[in-house]
C-alpha cells in the first residue's frame, strides 16, 4: 500500500462515529520511589511522588478513538460515588460525551489503582461490583443504546467487556441484532463471563490467554495449525465473520471464512502492556469501517499495539506516530 493510500484511509478517520459499549472506569496511578523494604513486613516501602486519575476501561478505547480522529459515543454504567464524580470530570477534560453514561445508586465505579516505581508496576489494587446489571438498569441501558443508534450515523460498534456486569447475554443479542439490521460492523474484546455470548459479532478479538479459558481449548501459539483449527471451529459455531488473536511476542493472526494470516510482532522496547487491547480494537474498528481487508486490519492493529507498549501504564495511541510507523512497515 502507497503512502498516499495510507494518509487517506487515516484521513478518512474523521469523519466517522464509534459507540463504545461496556464498562468504564478510572485507571489511578500513584507513582513513587522505593528505597528501603518496611520493618513491619518484607515489602517495599513506596515514598510518593505523583498521583494521577486517567480514564480506563471503555472509557480508554474513546480516548483511543478520539486519538485516531473519530468521534468516540460511550454507552455504561456507573455509580453516584466519589469516583464517578472524578470519572465525570475526566470525561469533561478531555472533552468526551457523556450523553450515553447512565448513574445508579446500586452501582459501584471501578477504579484500578496502580503502584508504580522507576516504570516497574509494583501492585494493583481494584475497587469495585461486578454482578450483572438488574432487569430494570438492563432494559434501561437497552433503551439507551437504541437510542444513540437512532439519533447517531453509527460507523461501528465495540462491545469492550472486562466482565464487569454492564454487559448481559441480553443486551449483546439485541444490540447485534440492531446492528446487523442496520448494517453496522460490531466488534467485541472479550472477557471470560460473556465469551459465548457474542453469536453473529463482525470482529471477535480475544488475546490467546482469553481464547483458552473462553473455548476451553489449550494452545499456545506456537502450533499455527492447531490454532487456525481451533479458530475456525469456533467461527463456524459461533458465525462470526472475522477472528483476530493477540498473542504478545508471537504477534497476531487473523481469520474469516476466505483464509487466514499470521502476523509477527515487532520488536520493542516495552514498558507496559496495560490497555494495549484497548488500543488494537480501536484501530481495527476504524479500519474495519474504512472497508480494509482483514490483512491490513490485522498489519495496522498490531503495529498500533506494540506502540503503546512502549510507555508506562495505560495511554492511548498517537495517529501521526502510527501514520509514520505505516509508511515504514507497510507501504511498497
Amino acid at each position: 500500500m502507497i503512502r498516499k493510500e495510507l494518509t487517506q484511509i487515516f484521513d478518512a478517520f474523521d469523519k466517522m462515529h464509534i459507540l463504545i459499549i461496556g464498562d468504564v472506569m478510572v485507571d489511578s496511578y500513584l507513582w513513587g520511589d522505593v528505597n528501603r523494604i518496611s520493618p513491619e513486613a518484607p515489602v517495599p516501602i513506596l515514598a510518593t511522588t505523583e498521583r494521577e486519575n486517567r480514564l480506563g476501561g471503555a472509557a480508554n478505547v474513546a480516548l483511543n478513538i478520539q486519538s485516531l480522529g473519530a468521534t468516540p459515543i460511550m454507552c455504561s454504567v456507573i455509580a453516584n460515588d466519589e469516583a464517578s464524580n472524578i470519572f465525570m470530570q475526566l470525561l469533561d477534560k478531555h472533552q468526551l460525551p457523556s450523553q450515553g453514561i447512565i448513574s445508579s445508586g446500586s452501582r459501584k465505579t471501578t477504579v484500578k489503582t496502580r503502584i508504580i516505581s522507576q516504570n516497574q508496576h509494583l501492585l494493583r489494587i481494584d475497587e469495585e461490583e461486578n454482578t450483572p446489571l438488574d432487569t430494570v438498569l438492563e432494559k434501561k441501558l437497552q433503551a439507551h443504546i437504541e437510542d444513540l443508534l437512532n439519533t447517531y450515523k453509527i460507523d461501528a460498534i465495540i462491545f469492550e467487556d472486562y466482565d464487569k456486569g454492564v454487559l448481559t447475554p441480553s443486551t449483546i443479542e439485541k444490540t447485534i441484532a440492531s446492528a446487523q439490521n442496520k448494517g453496522i460492523p460490531t466488534l467485541v474484546d472479550p472477557k471470560k463471563r460473556n465469551f459465548l455470548a457474542y453469536g453473529g459479532v463482525t470482529f471477535f478479538k480475544p488475546n490467546l490467554k482469553e481464547f483458552n479459558e473462553g473455548a476451553k481449548v489449550e494452545l499456545n501459539g506456537s502450533d499455527k495449525s492447531k490454532l487456525v483449527k481451533a479458530a475456525r471451529t469456533f467461527v463456524e459455531t459461533h458465525n462470526i465473520h472475522h477472528f483476530m488473536v493477540t498473542m504478545a511476542e508471537k504477534g497476531v493472526m487473523i481469520l474469516n471464512q476466505k483464509g487466514h494470516h499470521f502476523i509477527p510482532a515487532e520488536v520493542r522496547d516495552i514498558a507496559d502492556v496495560s490497555g494495549a487491547g484497548d488500543t488494537v480494537i480501536s484501530v481495527s474498528a476504524l479500519c474495519l469501517a474504512s472497508g480494509l481487508e482483514e490483512k491490513l486490519v490485522a498489519g495496522i492493529a498490531n503495529l498500533a499495539g506494540g506502540l503503546v507498549c512502549e510507555h508506562p501504564g495505560v495511554v492511548s495511541i498517537d495517529k501521526h506516530e502510527l501514520l509514520e510507523e505505516c509508511f515504514v512497515k507497510l507501504s511498497n
